[in-house]
């Protein structure tokens, strides 16, 4: 049997690394997608890929122009395409919303018109967010509940969730969305509140930092883990026929509470260092965000095993190894956490 190829835009992020590295191991040829400056640049703007990278053959490519697409599709010509790659934090969102649009849209317009046009066996995975649902109104959200987005984020997934699956009822694409929920890792970016809070916690501990500055703690996200959530892309590619899936843990979990355990897993009462800063609240603030994933259970296999309080110690306990405190278990002092 021959060899599969994978193409993954966004590789250099938390999912695209994880993704990339799980596919290696299922004996994939895996091409990745990456701005020319990350090749510049390797040791900062590829660093999620430290590990992988000698397996990896990477392409200098903008999702903003349709012709590097068409000539990366052209060359590596992929069974599997995943398409991971967005302006993919919130609240930058807000700041710049039509750079947002324009690249999120278009990016995903232009591969899908590339593959049908070079690659039309090609299976296509969009990464849809339960930002799409956004000002829900039901709860918990699956793949039949309508989309209010709440940020041009959450606008640019909806449109790139309606031109997936328009490519795959007109053109008979094997295309599919995920629509996952916030997933986490100790490969998170630094901008997103969870690593936000983790690498804070871990600055507090080694005596460089004082407080942590938070927006909205009643915020509420169902929360699971980047390294499981990847697997259900890969599982809806290898379905014989495509769909769309909600991936989520059922669960749902305040910023109060991860910031209470992150912060009592070192020892640490959060209510001494957590000071909150209005000006860190989104324009329109998505209050409760939870899925069903009972399609996903079903028709899939998937599950997650990764708990709530196992991911938040992994990324505490990963911060503070970055500053040289080492593997650390919870003092006796530390608070319990509550709800």
């Amino acid at each position: 049997m021959p060899q599969k190829r994978a193409l993954i835009t966004g590789i250099t992020g938390q999912d695209g690394s994880y993704l990339a590295e799980m596919l290696l191991l299922k004996g994939y040829e895996v091409h990745g997608i990456v701005r020319r400056v990350a090749l510049e640049d390797p040791e900062n703007r590829l660093n999620r890929l430290e590990a992988a990278r000698s397996q990896l053959k990477l392409h200098a490519a903008s999702l903003e122009s349709y012709a590097s697409l068409h000539q990366v599709v052209d060359q590596v010509r992929p069974d599997e395409c995943y398409h991971l790659a967005a302006q993919s934090y919130v609240s930058y969102s807000f700041d710049d919303e039509f750079s947002t649009l324009q690249t999120n849209i278009n990016g995903t317009h232009y591969l899908l018109a590339v593959l049908k046009n070079l690659a039309p066996e090609c299976r296509f995975y969009f990464a849809g967010s339960s930002e799409m649902f956004g000002k829900a109104d039901q709860a918990p959200q699956n793949e039949l509940t309508p989309f209010h987005p709440r940020s041009s984020y959450g606008i640019s997934k909806v449109a790139g969730f309606q031109l997936t699956r328009n490519y795959r009822e007109a053109y008979g694409l094997h295309a599919s969305s995920g629509i996952l929920f916030n997933h986490e890792s100790p490969r998170r970016g630094y901008e997103f509140v969870t690593r936000k809070i983790t690498a804070g916690v871990a600055r507090i501990r080694a005596g460089k930092a004082k407080e942590l500055r938070l927006g909205n703690l009643d915020a509420k996200r169902d929360w699971g883990h980047a390294r499981e959530y990847v697997e259900a892309m890969w599982i809806m590619l290898q379905q014989p026929a495509p769909d769309d899936y909600v991936v989520a843990t059922g669960e749902t979990h305040s910023v109060r509470e991860f910031a209470e355990l992150a912060f009592a897993y070192a020892g640490l009462d959060y209510r001494k260092y957590v000071v909150i800063d209005e000006a860190l609240y989104r324009p329109s603030e998505i209050t409760l965000l939870l899925g069903d994933s009972t399609k996903a259970r079903r028709v899939l296999g998937w599950n997650h095993t990764i708990g709530f309080e196992q991911l938040v110690r992994e990324m505490v306990a990963n911060d503070c190894r970055l500053l040289g405190l080492g593997d650390f278990a919870p003092t006796a002092t530390a608070p319990a956490p509550h709800s």
